[in-house]
Order: C-alpha cells, then sequence, then structure tokens
C-alpha cells in the first residue's frame, strides 16, 4: 500500500434514550458539541442558511496546551436518520456518517470515520486511529448522558 493510501476506520454505536429527532437536531448543529466535547474551544457556522448539505463550520479544538482549527463541510442531510460529513484539518482528513435509527425506547446512533493521517502521521496511523477510537466513545457517551440529563 502507497504511503498516500494510508487511512484506518473508527466505528462505533450508542443507545441514547432520546427520540431520534430530538438526537439528530441536537447533532446537527454543531454549535452544541462544545456542552458535550471540552476539546472544543469554539464552533462557528460560515454559511448562511439553515443547517443541511453543504453547511460549513470553522472550529477550534484543543489538543493539550495547543489550538488545532479546522474545517467542518456537512456532506449529508437526511433527517432523521443520517448526518455526513468531511473533516480538512492540517493532519488528518475525516470523511464519514452519523446514523439514527430507533431502538429499545430512544436512538441507536452510529459512527463510521475514515481517517486519512497526513505527513509524518502516517507512520502513526495505528496510534492515531486507537487515541481516535477512545475520544469517539468518550465523546459520544458524553453527549448520551447531556442528552439524557436533560429529559
Amino acid at each position: 500500500m502507497k504511503a498516500e493510501n494510508i487511512m484506518t476506520t473508527i466505528k462505533g454505536s450508542i443507545l441514547i434514550r432520546r427520540p431520534v429527532e430530538e438526537v439528530f437536531d441536537y447533532v446537527a448543529d454543531e454549535r452544541n458539541e462544545p456542552g458535550y466535547n471540552p476539546q472544543l474551544q469554539s464552533v462557528e457556522k460560515t454559511t448562511p442558511g439553515p443547517i443541511g448539505a453543504g453547511t460549513l463550520w470553522h472550529v477550534v479544538a484543543t489538543s493539550g496546551k495547543r489550538s488545532t482549527p479546522f474545517e467542518l463541510e456537512v456532506t449529508e442531510y437526511t433527517r432523521p436518520s443520517r448526518l455526513g460529513s468531511m473533516t480538512r484539518m492540517a493532519t488528518a482528513d475525516i470523511n464519514g456518517a452519523l446514523t439514527f435509527v430507533p431502538d429499545a425506547g430512544g436512538t441507536r446512533m452510529s459512527w463510521y470515520w475514515d481517517l486519512r493521517p497526513k505527513g509524518m502521521l502516517k507512520l502513526a496511523t495505528p496510534l492515531f486511529a486507537a487515541v481516535g477510537r477512545r475520544q469517539e466513545k468518550r465523546i459520544w457517551s458524553s453527549l448520551k448522558a447531556h442528552l439524557e440529563r436533560s429529559s
């Protein structure tokens, strides 16, 4: 496999005991994410109009003492079942989707992300993937607690 084709996939799911429409709408508005993801410093919607395919967000995240700006584009918006996105960072591009399905009196939210590390991070793809899996589980567990607390 050529270095430029190095990619890893992160996927998982979580049951959130809230209605599908509520979970979808809350997650689709990226401005809500700092409420359950403490790594995000700021989120700004940079396109006019309602949230949908083509919406762009400028996001600043922290990692240790370092701030990392990135762009997130909504690539698919099928309310209330599927939300696709493309994230462009200096260190990686991340393409994937969240799906939302009614399940056991709540919502089964699943995620999959294809990560393409850039530069020297390509050499650390397995480590990058392991950190990403832990981070996603932490973020979505925090979302679950946040939404279920507000019920």
